[in-house]
């Protein structure tokens, strides 16, 4: 599933991955984009910037940056293809997700670090159980400050948000519309400098909110 909403043009679709027949996301793994449809209401944030969702899919691709091709700063365009294997777990899925995150922005476009938002943790943690138990992604978008907003929903666990969820929004890469490219631009934005990653567990899987600040 999903949802966005960039610079107050709202933007909203739905895309079905292992969905039922009411369009909510099953925890099994499948292909993003199949279906479209119009997107549920109250999900498209609160204005002040985008947000989106990822349903379960994979990434493919193991080309990375080489040791100097970041001497001459940030790339105009991602790396194709650019798939890292994830760092090693630090047993910490907060720290895990923004390092991920970070190794996108690294090893696939020099982009520098975003900082770890520990303040904003416990705010995104119970965010992405709220938005868990409403089933909406996005509906409680703004409620820990952020400017933007990418959201796994109910996934297998919280390693495969990190090494699978984080990766197929990734592979969106840079284009338009923003709804088939903004979990990408929300992780490649310069006008962020930190990332809080939320996660919620209940029986239909493990619902993680990544929110992004300058």
């Amino acid at each position: 599933m999903l949802t966005s909403r960039a610079l107050g043009l709202s933007l909203s679709l739905v895309l079905l991955a292992a969905c039922g027949d009411d369009g909510s996301i099953g925890s099994g793994g499948g292909d993003s984009g199949d279906t479209t449809g119009s997107g549920p209401s109250g999900t498209t944030g609160s204005g002040k910037g985008p947000t989106t969702t990822a349903a379960n899919g994979t990434g493919s691709g193991t080309t990375t940056t080489g040791s100097n091709q970041c001497d001459s700063g940030p790339l105009a365009e991602p790396i194709p293809g650019c798939a890292p294997t994830p760092p090693a777990s630090t047993g910490d899925p907060h720290q895990d997700c923004v390092d991920r995150i970070n190794q996108f922005r690294w090893e696939c476009q020099c982009l520098p670090p975003l900082a770890r938002w520990t303040e904003a943790e416990g705010c995104t943690d119970q965010q992405s159980a709220d938005d868990q138990a409403a089933d909406s992604a996005h509906s409680h978008f703004g409620a820990c400050g952020e400017f933007a907003q990418n959201s796994c929903p109910n996934w297998g666990s919280e390693a495969e948000v990190v090494g699978g969820c984080l990766q197929m929004m990734w592979d969106e890469g840079p284009g338009e519309p923003f709804s088939e490219h903004g979990h990408y631009i929300n992780m490649s934005n310069t006008g962020y400098s930190k990332v809080a990653c939320g996660f919620s567990s209940s029986g239909a899987g493990v619902w993680a909110n990544q929110n992004f600040a300058p």
